[in-house]
């Protein structure tokens, strides 16, 4: 399904922005409340919360984040999963969501009814309302889909990535490098595997992995501190196998480096074994693994630096992965 149509019955402009509006609601069903608690007033009213909120915003952009080979429903589904990735890094829960798009007048009607349904069925999954949003008009050929999700700690804590001191060991949930062959929209963000991991006192700091764990984890340990990685022991997926054989470069290589993994990387208190936080994770998500990769220590030369990543921003950005 094309994201634009040059059929002019069939573009958002058939309708016009307030019937657009009514048939996005009608397009998310039950994951958008009846007004004042959805789409619908000037402000969504969100019931008070006794534990910390959380908040966070990521957008999904046509040609940067997805292209032809994902589906619309995919692409729906990853604007609110890349959020539900953020949350889950924190140990929270989520609970609401606005969407703001920036439409092409070329945007077809079709295809923006199919992202929304994805949107909504992954909002169901999660237990997330879609409160509100807004909509603009783009320059022709752009979309944007812009989610600002809220949540709230799960638990007495919201973890956050400045815990981490010298000694601690490095663990990554899950298994890295696949982005490039669909990982990036086709994942499960870890929010169960996060509220558990916040409940545990030995972990100190937590992120999710989006843009390479040899960028992400140089933002988890700020200077002096810095990260003495096993790449022995990095979990590759398959498919950073096989996308090494296309590639030529090695599967550590797009492990580090291809991001979008939406894994959490946490650094765990280094003065007590591992071994029952393990064990006890296996128990509970025997289908993921956890896995060490190395420990934190003060920057010395002996140290091999790590580079790599996605860099925002930057006069020539890096073509791999889908950000």
């Amino acid at each position: 399904m094309k994201l634009f149509t040059p059929v002019a019955a069939q573009q958002v402009t058939a309708l016009g922005e307030r019937r657009l509006i009514a048939r996005i609601r009608r397009w998310l069903g039950a994951a958008c409340p009846p007004a004042p608690f959805g789409i619908g007033d000037d402000c969504a009213v969100l019931p008070p919360s006794r534990r910390e909120i959380l908040v966070t915003t990521d957008p999904v952009i046509a040609g940067r984040h997805f292209d032809a080979s994902v589906s619309p429903a995919a692409a729906g589904a990853k604007l609110l999963k890349r959020n539900l990735s953020d949350i889950a890094a924190m140990g929270g829960t989520p609970r609401s969501a606005v969407v703001s798009l920036a439409l092409a007048p070329e945007t077809s009607l079709a295809w923006l009814r199919e992202f929304h349904r994805g949107l909504a069925r992954c909002a169901r999954t999660y237990g997330v309302s879609v409160v509100g949003g807004d909509i603009t008009q783009a320059p022709a050929g752009f979309f944007g889909g812009f989610l600002t999700l809220l949540g709230e700690a799960s638990g007495p804590r919201a973890v956050t990535r400045h815990g981490a001191r010298e000694g601690d060991h490095l663990l990554v949930t899950g298994r890295l490098g696949g982005s490039l062959l669909g990982h990036h929209h086709a994942f499960s963000p870890r929010l169960e595997e996060g509220a558990w991991l916040a409940r545990r006192r030995e972990v100190r700091a937590m992120m999710d992995l989006s843009d390479g764990l040899a960028k992400d984890v140089r933002e988890l340990l700020a200077p002096p501190l810095a990260p003495d990685l096993d790449l022995s022991a990095l979990p590759v997926c398959a498919a950073a196998q096989r996308m090494s054989r296309k590639s030529g470069r090695s599967a550590i290589d797009h492990a580090l480096n291809d991001g979008e993994d939406y894994e959490l990387l946490l650094a765990v208190d280094g003065r007590r074994s591992i071994a029952p936080l393990l064990r006890a994770w296996k128990k509970r998500f025997p289908q993921v693994p956890l896995t060490p990769i190395g420990r934190v220590v003060r920057q010395r030369r002996s140290l091999p630096p790590l580079h790599g990543g996605f860099e925002h921003l930057v006069a020539s950005p890096s073509k791999r992965g889908r950000r």
